[in-house]
């Protein structure tokens, strides 16, 4: 029989980040972005699977109905002091696990490498911030983060909704409200917990993730009245993020959204992750504060992205930082290697990565 917790404490010990359970395969761990198996394990059969199923669901019918309703559910789970997101889903016809570590302490804001911007935005009275990044990107800890820096050092009513649960915060200085989303669970969906947020005095709403119109709509009517929305995109720029928040609606429907994102919307941060010189994880920001200028570019009838691009990183003075000035910041420092800067951007901008390469060394080479 499958030792599933002996698993779960190698991954532990290792320092994973995901444990992937596969039927055929040894137990594979995602250590500094590599896939490792666990040697001291068998390859797993199906009935190990289902062992691991009735582990994880707990004879909950609820989990089990969606499960088996709709092939794939997100469920979190505790082991010892041990705290995990749990996928499952099918791959030929036989249950799979995707299992994220979470760990127990979150790290500090300032261990990040998250820029100060984003920390100051926290304390608009309203409007709407955005952490967006493609899976593994790490926007969970950001807004995990950034929810325990408000807790220590504002005095607010923080309501989160997420699916599921990864964080679990204690309410110190400000007053946090948790709650899960999905079937059987602490509301149905993202846009209902948004729309009965108006009614429970809260101050901020974290939205865990935005992924369709109607918790957009509700995202936008809960920051006109006067909250702080702070909530997810897996989108991989600040300039791609507008475009699918704009996209969500019909052509008809878009000057007004693009008039009210104009007004609401105070800051995006796009992140990425990289595996560094040293050999740990390296976040690369862009921050798009919204000035005059963006909200400018965000009313056109046309968003253009190279527009946005330019405007970012030329807007350095309002807190923006275009993913350029990122990558060089963080080569100059010999943190990434230019051929990973080079590699995530396009061929057109190499020019102008190297340019300001150049004009970061100098500036640091006078500082001596």
């Amino acid at each position: 029989m499958i030792n599933i917790e002996q698993i779960l404490k190698i991954a532990k010990e290792k320092d994973a980040s995901d444990v992937h359970l596969v039927c055929t395969l040894k137990p594979m761990l995602r250590i500094a972005r590599e896939l490792i198996p666990v040697e001291e394990m068998d390859e797993l059969e199906e009935n190990d699977i289902y062992d691991i199923y009735d582990y994880f669901v707990r004879g909950n019918l609820d989990k089990d109905a969606v499960f088996k309703e709709t092939k794939k559910l997100d469920t979190s789970f505790e082991y010892d002091d041990i705290r995990l997101r749990v996928n499952i889903s099918y791959t030929n016809e036989v249950p799979t696990f995707t299992l994220r570590l979470i760990k127990s302490t979150l790290p500090k804001y300032e261990d990040l490498g998250v820029p100060d911007i984003v920390k100051r935005m926290t304390y608009q009275s309203q409007g709407l911030i955005l952490v967006t990044g493609k899976t593994n990107s790490g926007k969970t800890t950001t807004l995990n983060a950034l929810i325990d820096d408000i807790n220590e050092n504002q005095n607010k009513k923080i309501l989160t909704l997420e699916s599921p649960v990864e964080y679990k915060h204690i309410s110190k200085k400000s007053m946090i409200v948790q709650k899960e989303v999905g079937r059987g669970r602490d509301c149905l969906c993202y846009s209902d917990g948004v729309k009965n947020s108006l009614r429970e005095d809260c101050d901020i709403i974290v939205v865990g993730e935005i992924r369709d119109r109607e918790t957009m709509e509700a995202a936008i009517e809960t920051a006109e009245s006067g909250h702080l929305v702070i909530g997810t995109l897996h989108t991989k720029s600040c300039a791609e993020t507008l475009d699918r928040l704009i996209n969500f609606y019909e052509v008809r429907d878009q000057a007004q959204i693009k008039y009210l994102m104009s007004t609401l919307l105070k800051l995006v941060i796009s992140q990425r992750l990289l595996k560094g010189r040293d050999g740990k994880l390296v976040l690369i920001p862009e921050v798009m504060v919204v000035d005059n200028i963006i909200a400018g570019i965000i009313r056109k009838e046309k968003i253009s992205v190279s527009e946005i691009e330019d405007a970012i990183q030329s807007n350095s003075e309002k807190g923006s930082i275009g993913l350029i000035n990122s990558l060089a910041k963080l080569f100059v420092e010999d943190k990434i290697t230019l051929e990973q800067a080079k590699a995530q951007i396009e061929e057109k901008n190499l020019e102008i990565l190297n340019r300001t390469i150049m004009q970061l060394k100098i500036k640091k080479n006078n500082q001596y």
